[in-house]
Formats: C-alpha cells, sequence, structure tokens
C-alpha cells in the first residue's frame, strides 16, 4: 500500500509568504523555507514583521483568496489520487490551507495552526508535532504503509529521504546541488511517471 506525501507551496500552489510579501510591499517577508532550514526561528522572525507593521490573519487570508493553484495541479493531483492516497504535508496553517484545498478539490492536508488573538493579530503557532514531515512519514510507514515523498524545500528533505522513493520538485539550484542524489523534476508529467514508476 502506497501513500503519496506532497510539500503543498512551491509545489502545488505559489508560496504565501512571497505573495504577501509582494502584495503588502514588504519584501523581507519573501525568506521562505528555501531560504531558511529553521522553521521556528522563520515563523517567529515573520510574525515580528508583522507586528511591526500592524498587520494580522485578515490581510493575510485577503491575499491567500487571491492564490490559485499552480498550472495543472489540480489535475495532476486528481490523477494520482485515482492510483493511490495522498496526503498533503505541510507546515503551513490551517488558516491558509482551507481556501486553496477547495480549489484543490479538497484532498487531505496535515498541517499546523495559528494563534490568533480576537483583534486578529497572530500572535504565535502551534506545530502539530516535531518535524511533522518526517514524523508523519514514519507514522504511516509504522502503520504497514510505503511513502513516496516530493517537496522542493530544506523541510522536506528529512520525509523525501526517509520514504521509499522521493523526488525534488521545483526545487531551488542549491538545494539540487546539495542533494544531487535525489531526482529532481520540474513538470508535474515528470513527477507523475516518477511516481508511478517507483509503485511497480
Amino acid at each position: 500500500m502506497y501513500i503519496t506525501c506532497l510539500d503543498l507551496e512551491g509545489v502545488l500552489v505559489p508560496e504565501i509568504w512571497i505573495a504577501f510579501a509582494k502584495e503588502s510591499k514588504i519584501p523581507e517577508l519573501k525568506r521562505t523555507t528555501r531560504d531558511e532550514p529553521d522553521y521556528d526561528k522563520l515563523m517567529k522572525w515573520r510574525l515580528g514583521i508583522l507586528k511591526e507593521h500592524g498587520l494580522g490573519l485578515k490581510e493575510i487570508q485577503n491575499t491567500i483568496a487571491k492564490i490559485d493553484p499552480m498550472p495543472g495541479a489540480k489535475e495532476f493531483l486528481d490523477e494520482l489520487r485515482s492510483i493511490c492516497q495522498v496526503i498533503i504535508i505541510s507546515d503551513t496553517f490551517t488558516q491558509f490551507a482551507s481556501p486553496l484545498m477547495k480549489k484543490l478539490g479538497w484532498p487531505t492536508i496535515f498541517c499546523n495552526s495559528l494563534e490568533v488573538a480576537p483583534d486578529g493579530e497572530i500572535t504565535g503557532f502551534k506545530m502539530r508535532c516535531e518535524q511533522s514531515k518526517l514524523t508523519t512519514v514514519k507514522a504511516l510507514q509504522s502503520i504497514g504503509y510505503d511513502t513516496i515523498a516530493s517537496g522542493d524545500s530544506h523541510n522536506d528533505l528529512g520525509m523525501i529521504r526517509a520514504s521509499k522513493a522521493g523526488f525534488l520538485f521545483k526545487s531551488t539550484d542549491q538545494i539540487k546541488a546539495d542533494n544531487p542524489d535525489l531526482p529532481a523534476y520540474e513538470t508535474y508529467d515528470e513527477l507523475l511517471a516518477a511516481i508511478k514508476k517507483a509503485m511497480v
């Protein structure tokens, strides 16, 4: 039994924080897990910038409402879900993910949650578990599943390497250079073909 575990941002939808950085005209917020391997450090830094500019959940959700999945992402996901179970494992938050899941046809997503004050200020965040992607993949394996994983960032490498087959997708030149043994793909057709081959 196979389960394919996919990252969300950069793989199926554009990076939420990059979109918000453009919308809010705060270029510092373009920094993502492609640049900063320490997610806790990255999020605390982001929340500090939001507080400094008086921005909260509503402003970010307004930006997310305008984000569409990457061209071909929903079709790729639909076809993949017809041949195996798929779970999106993301370090994003339920308050960000819901509108995007609707546009992707409500796939299963495991993600984290934000702590939000009554006035909409994001005061903190609660991670589902430590090293959520790697921990989830290992948990799935412990109940009898073979996992196949794909993502684009530093925080995806654990689940990619722990899986029966793992692939980089639309990753950075630096991450690809640092992990030359990992197959890297740029199109959904290539990724789908690689997943199908891994399942044989």
